[in-house]
């Protein structure tokens, strides 16, 4: 239950962050990257429906397709974040009606525009659901194909952000691209960062003592190997192990003060999959 609390609020609070960025940076300056919420400020400057209405129909649709090809687990983490990154972003516009940008530096608002969804985006994906729109798509296009999530968010994106151009300013649509491009790499980076674990080659005389801890102090598992080395001919051992940052710097300290002969190789890794990470 505490697990599944922890998951519950995760995808909440990512959702809403999405909402802040996207309902007080994104629309208020008709910034037209990031998918389905980029073509709702289009669509809203004919006035025949509000972005945040769009969005929800439009989210409905794609949430009908991603259940048919990424599976009912998916949809039904998917369709969560969706109605509610729809019902906040409908709320924010009765709540508190902008029209015009909070500020007048459009760098500084495409900044927030760009960072706060982008963010929200990346936890939603590593949880393995996402906020709806091209997101969806994104999915669908990761699946079957050898592209990341930002390379398959940026090519499902890219028309929409260039429409733009032509129903806004040149200007706008400018900025819009380069939030498009920042996006897309940072939305990577923030899943690469929330993955990140580091993987230790520890080659050493002993290796019961760091075993026992990595055991069972840090309750992970470990992988011994036979070695020599190349220049003095000694037998050696080389421990293998998968650690989060947390743990490896315990690791590290316990080695630190225990087998100071030990020598390290300590390298960071983002996609470990097996038992206490990620599965298949």
């Amino acid at each position: 239950m505490k697990l599944k609390m922890k998951y519950f609020t995760l995808l909440t609070l990512s959702t809403l962050l999405m909402a802040v960025g996207i309902y007080f940076f994104k629309f208020s300056n008709n910034f037209t990257f990031g998918g389905i919420t980029g073509l709702a400020v289009l669509v809203a400057k004919t006035g025949l429906i509000s972005a945040s209405d769009f969005s929800f129909l439009a989210n409905i649709f794609l949430l009908l397709l991603g259940l048919v090809v990424l599976g009912k687990e998916f949809a039904a983490k998917t369709a969560y974040c969706t109605i509610l990154l729809s019902v906040a972003l409908s709320a924010l516009e009765r709540i508190y009606p902008m029209t015009a940008p909070l500020t007048d530096e459009p760098m500084l608002e495409l900044m927030f525009a760009i960072a706060l969804p982008s963010l929200g985006s990346a936890v939603l994906f590593n949880l393995g659901a996402s906020s709806g729109g091209t997101d969806v798509i994104a999915m669908i296009v990761k699946k079957n194909t050898s592209f990341d999530i930002g390379s398959a968010l940026m090519a499902s994106d890219f028309f929409i952000t260039l429409a733009g151009c032509f129903v806004f300013d040149i200007k706008t649509g400018l900025y819009s691209f380069v939030g498009l491009a920042v996006r897309s790499f940072m939305i990577d980076g923030f899943i690469e960062s929330l993955n990140l674990s580091k993987y230790f080659n520890i080659v050493c005389s002993d290796p019961e003592p760091i075993c026992d801890y990595i055991e069972h102090s840090l309750h992970r598992g470990a992988t011994i190997v036979n070695a020599k080395g190349a220049f003095t001919g000694k037998s050696n051992y080389i421990i293998m192990t998968a650690l989060n940052r947390v743990e490896a710097v315990k690791l590290r300290n316990y080695i630190k003060r225990n087998s100071p002969d030990a020598f390290l190789l300590i390298s960071n890794t983002s996609e470990i999959i097996g038992k206490g990470f990620h599965s298949v």
